[in-house]
């Protein structure tokens, strides 16, 4: 009884920053396979802290992933080459994920990047309205999608709608694509799209297959990232394809 009561509970010199890990990186039992039992090669514990460590990194990186494709059309002052109609597409399915995610209460890690995909991908539609000399309805496409995500995030709004929503996400994702492919297509050129962004949202799809299967095992959000890899690898093809055309060297030639 003695030796009982006189044991003390493991520690481990991780332990100051337990807390943080344990909320944000692992469980409890991953903590204590790798810093008590220093089991480093538990499987199911590293594939959680993959799958966290990915999603953070891919929250964080969506902060600043159009960043480059807004400040080429400011800086250029033009759209050419960019679909408005593509970006209304993206903006449905964008929207579709963050609100089955929150209805379904999905930890932030699995879909926060689409909050600030959102914000970027508003601010791309009214800047392509504004290049196009229509600033007017610019506004009114802001002022009309911010009321609707109210409404549909309102914890009124049937969860069958937010299913159907998400499920529509595939065919939105695969003609918005499609229709941004065909007009570089048509144009000869990628125009104002810039590479970085694309090449940073082909990379992003494609690790949040993973972190999709291990943090919701939700089948039709893995699915919705598989078809969105797969069309922006397309695109991301074709800016590698026309890399060395620009809209005034296309103007010359012709």
């Amino acid at each position: 009884m003695a030796a009982s009561e006189g044991a003390k509970p493991a520690t481990s010199f991780m332990d100051p920053l337990k807390d943080f890990l344990v909320n944000y990186l692992m469980p409890e039992k991953c903590y204590d396979e790798f810093f008590l039992d220093f089991n480093f090669l538990h499987v199911e514990c590293l594939k959680i802290i993959i799958s966290k460590g990915l999603g953070i990194g891919i929250i964080l990186g969506s902060v600043l992933v159009k960043l480059p494709q807004i400040l080429k059309l400011i800086g250029a002052k033009s759209a050419e080459g960019l679909s408005f109609n593509s970006v209304l597409l993206e903006l449905f399915a964008i929207t579709g994920t963050m609100a089955y995610s929150i209805a379904n209460s999905f930890p932030f890690s699995a879909w926060g990047e689409a909050l600030f995909l959102m914000l970027q991908t508003v601010a791309i539609g009214f800047l392509i309205q504004h290049y196009t000399g229509s600033t007017i309805k610019g506004l009114g496409f802001v002022v009309i999608y911010f009321g609707l995500l109210a409404v549909l995030l309102c914890p009124v709004t049937p969860m069958s709608v937010v299913t159907t929503m998400q499920a529509s996400n595939m065919p939105a994702i695969i003609f918005g694509r499609l229709i941004q492919a065909g007009t570089n297509y048509r144009n000869g050129h990628t125009g104002q799209l810039s590479a970085i962004s694309v090449f940073l949202l082909f990379a992003g799809s494609l690790a949040r297959i993973f972190t999709t299967v291990q943090e919701t095992g939700d089948s039709l959000m893995a699915l919705t990232y598989i078809i969105s890899s797969c069309c922006n690898g397309l695109i991301a093809a074709q800016v590698l394809y026309y890399w060395n055309v620009s809209p005034a060297l296309k103007k010359k030639k012709e």
